[in-house]
């Protein structure tokens, strides 16, 4: 089995940037399709992105799409997250997570949790205004 543990989180001004890592261990993150989420307080996990497993394909929610990427790096077992223009509402944990799954597409079907079957312990963003 795979275990996933995020770094990189932490405070930033609006408007600036972070860079989330993704590191694995136990298993090879080549197989796997991998995604981030993320939780505001009071609020519901909800999906960022996903990339596939070679990382030709990407999936973003509309929320981050060009100010986040999404990238991965197999030789390394590392997934990362470059968040740019960042902004309050992006205030939330972050976290990883991976699946083996084979999805009938490639699109919609990625925002959903139960597709992935590890995740991490999950990194905190705070963004400032």
């Amino acid at each position: 089995q795979v275990q996933l543990v995020e770094s990189g989180g932490g405070l930033v001004q609006a408007g600036g940037s972070l860079r989330l890592s993704c590191a694995a261990s136990g298993r090879t993150l080549s197989t796997y399709i991998m995604g981030w989420f993320r939780q505001a307080p009071g609020k519901e996990r909800e999906f960022v992105v996903a990339i596939s497993t070679t990382g030709r394909s990407t999936y973003y929610a509309d929320s981050v799409k060009g100010r986040f990427t999404i990238s991965r790096d197999n030789a390394k077992n590392t997934v990362y997250l470059q968040m740019n223009s960042l902004k309050p509402e992006d205030t939330a944990v972050y976290y990883c997570a991976a699946t083996t799954a084979a999805t009938t597409g490639w699109g919609t079907q990625l925002r959903t949790e139960t597709l992935y079957d590890y995740w991490g312990q999950g990194t905190q963003v705070t963004v400032s205004s």
